[in-house]
């Protein structure tokens, strides 16, 4: 009761006739062009025509009676023939055997002004990759239902519409998009270092894709992060294995192309180092896999991201020493969590001005009672003089240690010296020297750099103490 009924689909009719005369027309043709190895436009270009051709061979009224029946057929007598080819020759569609990777080119630093970047070509798939070194306020904030944290590593994936060769507006990202990009971050990040200072963002662009365009991206992402100098702990290849099955035989394909992935029953993605499996991913058409078969695509995967990773190596084989010159250096200073107000400075201004002053970006976040500072910037100089200045600030002299300050006020009864930019103290007249002192500019002028001795604080005046006659030759008494 209350339940809606259940809508029938009426299915087309299957026409034996029909199909019988489809498979002795085309199917022939289809076996030889798929046997041809042709690359992937001219190939699409015979079947085209053998299709065109099928067309031609029936009269209007059939065609408009029947055509969408007879292109079905023609598709799956299409498929058919590829299949039958590598299962009975083990001849792919580009002339492949089962086990053959496609022709790599790659390189690293191809685009210079970047972080790091490196373009990987395996056959007709094409990935760039681009690499961008940030601050902690750059990490990928996550606020889900079942997680809520920061990334400092995220790699973002795109597959543009003329990747394909297809001319059609950009929309928002796609959950395709979304899952390559995610699995290939989920490949690289396992080598991630944990120690990284950096926020680090990857960016794959598919610039040409005819299969396994996600495992180029993990390709392109591991020479790319090497070239940027971030230190992960291995290379990472990927390699995307097929399966063509007819119940009784079966053939596992290596590094498949987009028209297998299409026409196999198997798109498994394996990812990983020399060591072992980063990530994998597999989506089948075909109600199971035996362990036979799994077996043996993981080994196959295993021989084929090998020599990938061979490749990759022989392009860069581990990451620069340093990030490149234009590329922003980050220092980390930690100082006691009582200064980063100083540090900041009243509504922002010692920092604001800092930052303008060195062309820096300063990043101050507290942790455990501590100041964590990150000094991100693209010249040592200007980095080492924010360092300077935050140690300025943040000085503190030791009890019992020896500093070298300087004489900024004269006073009757003492001098006024200093550490650090404002951070004075006075030099008492009592302890300038071992004899009684009459006048101070005898001993020490404004500008004077002299050496004393930290005493801490003082018991009777509670202000800071030191000593410069501590430092000097006790004289002998007369006798």
């Amino acid at each position: 009761m209350g339940r809606k009924d259940i809508r029938e689909y009426d299915q087309s009719i299957e026409d034996k006739e029909l199909l019988d005369k489809v498979h002795n027309h085309c199917y022939e043709k289809c076996y030889e062009i798929a046997k041809k190895g042709l690359g992937k436009k001219q190939r699409s270009e015979e079947f085209s025509n053998v299709k065109e051709n099928l067309l031609e061979s029936f009269t209007e009224e059939e065609l408009e009676e029947n055509e969408s029946l007879i292109l079905s057929y023609f598709y799956k007598v299409e498929k058919e023939a590829i299949r039958e080819l590598v299962l009975r020759e083990g001849i792919r569609l580009d002339g492949r055997k089962t086990t053959d990777i496609r022709p790599i080119w790659c390189e690293v630093d191809y685009l210079p002004s970047t972080h790091g970047s490196s373009i990987f070509t395996r056959g007709e798939t094409q990935a760039l990759a681009t690499v961008t070194l940030g601050t902690s306020r750059d990490a990928n904030i996550i606020d889900s239902p079942t997680h809520t944290g920061e990334e400092n590593f995220y790699l973002h994936y795109n597959f543009p519409p003329f990747s394909t060769g297809e001319a059609r507006p950009l929309r928002g990202t796609s959950r395709r998009e979304i899952g390559h990009g995610n699995l290939a971050q989920r490949a690289l990040s396992k080598v991630f270092p944990k120690d990284c200072p950096y926020t680090v963002r990857v960016v794959s662009e598919v610039l040409e894709s005819n299969g396994s365009s996600s495992m180029a991206t993990v390709c392109s992402g591991t020479m790319a992060l090497m070239d940027a100098g971030v230190k992960i702990s291995k290379p990472v290849s990927g390699i995307a294995m097929g399966l063509i099955s007819d119940g009784e035989r079966y053939s596992v394909l290596s590094d498949i192309l987009g028209d297998e992935d299409h026409l196999g029953d198997m798109d498994f993605k394996v990812t990983g180092t020399s060591d072992g499996i980063t990530a994998c991913q597999m989506d089948i058409k075909i109600k199971g896999l035996s362990y036979e078969i799994i077996v043996k695509a993981l080994e196959q995967a295993r021989v084929g991201r090998l020599e990938i990773l061979s490749e990759l190596t022989k392009t860069i084989e581990q990451p620069a020493n340093s990030v490149k010159p234009h590329a922003p250096k980050m220092v980390k200073v930690v100082i006691d969590g009582d200064y980063i107000g100083a540090v900041i400075g009243p509504g922002g201004k010692v920092i604001q001005e800092m930052q303008k002053e060195t062309g820096t970006t300063i990043v101050i976040e507290e942790e455990d009672e501590k100041g964590i500072i990150e000094i991100l910037g693209t010249n040592q100089e200007m980095i080492d003089t924010v360092i300077q200045k935050i140690d300025d600030i943040t000085f503190k002299p030791e009890y019992g240690k020896e500093y070298d300050v300087k004489v900024v006020k004269i006073l009757e009864f003492g001098a006024v010296v200093e550490f650090r930019p404002g951070k004075e103290v006075l030099l008492h007249v009592s302890e300038i020297a071992w004899e009684r002192v009459e006048k101070v500019e005898k001993y020490l002028n404004i500008g004077d750099v002299t050496r004393v001795k930290y005493l801490g604080i003082d018991s009777r005046t509670k202000k800071q103490k030191v000593s410069r006659k501590i430092l000097l030759e006790r004289p002998k008494k007369k006798e």
